[in-house]
């Protein structure tokens, strides 16, 4: 399936294009042929595989979206930091 071609020549066409692609995942589609650099389209396909269970347990959704900040804020992190003071 070469994605891009439903939407060629429409204003963005990346909404067009992701859209579809969730459609198509939907329908039962396993490969496609598009650019994963258009954030719509990386984001549609990933929404698409999550709603579909495709995405175990929203690994990589949550792992692509997670906020920076919340990466080593546990209780490993109070653990390294007490260590690293007390040196």
């Amino acid at each position: 399936c070469g994605a891009s071609n439903v939407s060629f020549g429409l204003p963005n066409r990346h909404i067009v294009t992701g859209t579809f692609l969730s459609m198509a995942i939907g329908a039962g589609m396993t490969s496609a042929i598009m650019n994963p650099l258009h954030a719509e389209v990386k984001a549609a396909v990933m929404g698409a595989d999550v709603l579909m269970g495709n995405d175990e347990n929203c690994a990589a959704w949550i792992s692509q979206h997670r906020d920076p900040g919340a990466e080593g804020s546990g209780r490993s992190a109070r653990r390294n930091r007490r260590r690293n003071t007390a040196s």
